[in-house]
């Protein structure tokens, strides 16, 4: 009983911190780190936009794969050589591919990726109208035959 009261009263901060603490970190390493801190601001942009390969949801920075670390390290060897951002991110993608990207150009193949989510909003909305305005009820008036009937059954 009384660990649970301890548990209660005061290390339960301190196991919530020792969590947060566990959280995933920057994957850059000091190793990695460049010695001029524009060219490393740089490479930490560029860094931003980067799919890890192997991780998909994660930029290289977050990544701790291997294939991280070393896509890590060519955008610095390659700002170190003097080539500029798209230069370093055109060199990325002529060996990965486009999917490296986490924002992918607007042209060709991907242009139908871009272009599916406002059309589907669109075929959505259609849809919506178009079954909003099938579902109007329309009164439609009664004869003169069908009115004298009603009033009969009503008299009844």
């Amino acid at each position: 009983m009384r660990g649970l009261r301890a548990w209660r009263g005061g290390t339960g901060p301190y196991v919530v911190a020792l969590f947060l603490m566990a959280a995933p970190v920057w994957a850059v390493q000091p190793d990695e780190m460049l010695a001029d801190p524009v060219l490393e601001a740089r490479a930490r942009e560029i860094s931003h936009d980067i799919r890890c390969p192997v991780c998909q949801g994660e930029t290289i920075d977050d990544s701790n794969a291997p294939i991280a670390r070393d896509l890590r390290l060519i955008i610095r060897e390659r700002l170190v050589a003097g080539d500029s951002d798209a230069a370093v991110v055109d060199y990325i993608v002529a060996r990965y591919g486009e999917g490296v990207l986490f924002n992918p150009p607007a042209k060709g193949v991907n242009l139908v990726l871009w272009l599916a989510g406002p059309a589907l909003l669109l075929a959505g909305i259609a849809v919506a109208v178009t079954a909003g305005r099938r579902r109007q009820v329309v009164e439609a008036a009664l004869s003169p035959e069908e009115e004298a009937r009603l009033r009969e059954i009503l008299k009844e």
